[in-house]
């Protein structure tokens, strides 16, 4: 049965997305975030269309490894809300602010990357946590395994190391 040229099994195909649309809802423009810290994030990052700063250089590097404009923005808004100046990616090194650990490195060394990016205090970033089965996974685990606050913004989780911030996850 067609109705207005699309058939039913594409119209009742939305329904599959319908139980991550209504977990995030509640979380929209940052209502019912209670973290003044992640609400912070909310209104001052994630809804900004623009970049804070005249600072480029973590997007121009993001770009060049196919993060889209807006994820990178966003990821460069980050780095100069927190203060952060220094990025490593696909690894942890002394002194870096926070790490990047993009979809190429496997399951083994994001695991190794996170716990000395843990224990140094440092943020971690895993690009394209849904990105397959085997990726979604690792994530779980480290949202379960992380003992302080986590961001999952879709395209990217973010696992903050502050001792101040309690274990809390939120799907944004």
């Amino acid at each position: 049965m067609k109705l207005n040229g699309r058939t039913l099994k594409r119209r009742l195909y939305g329904l599959v997305t319908l139980p991550d649309r209504v977990v995030r809802v509640r979380h929209f423009r940052g209502h019912g975030v209670h973290s003044p810290f992640v609400y912070q994030i909310v209104r001052k990052v994630f809804m900004q269309r623009r970049f804070l700063g005249e600072e480029r250089s973590l997007f121009e590097a993001l770009k060049a490894r196919a993060i889209s404009s807006r994820r990178a923005r966003e990821l460069q808004n980050l780095a100069l809300h927190l203060g952060y100046q220094t990025a490593t990616f696909d690894g942890w090194k002394e002194g870096s602010d926070w790490v990047i650990l993009s979809v190429e490195i496997d399951e083994q060394r994001t695991h190794q990357a996170v716990e000395q990016a843990i224990e140094a205090g440092t943020t971690v970033v895993l690009l394209s946590p849904y990105d397959h089965a085997a990726r979604t996974k690792l994530a779980k685990q480290l949202i379960e395994a992380h003992g302080c606050t986590s961001v999952d913004h879709r395209a990217y989780l973010l696992l903050f190391t502050n001792p101040n911030l309690p274990k809390q996850h939120y799907r944004i």
